[in-house]
């Protein structure tokens, strides 16, 4: 009998953790930025800097979000 997982099952968990964490990791530093620095509600230019600069980097994520699940799907 064949030890160790299926090499599809293996991608696909890899897959899902790196979308689960990489999500989480751009969510806690949002957080971070917003709340302990005060970025998220202050007024002036740098809370402008900050939602611009979050919805850029929102949208590089979901861009390599859909990369990763993309390739290998039929």
């Amino acid at each position: 009998m064949e030890q160790g997982w299926d090499p599809e099952v293996k991608k696909f968990f890899l897959r899902i953790i790196n979308t689960v964490s990489w999500g989480l990791l751009w969510l806690m530093a949002c957080a971070t930025a917003g709340l302990y620095f005060q970025l998220a509600y202050k007024q002036g230019i740098y809370t402008v800097i900050f939602y611009v600069l979050m919805a850029i980097t929102f949208f590089l994520l979901l861009r390599y979000f859909f990369k990763i699940w993309k390739n290998d799907l039929r």
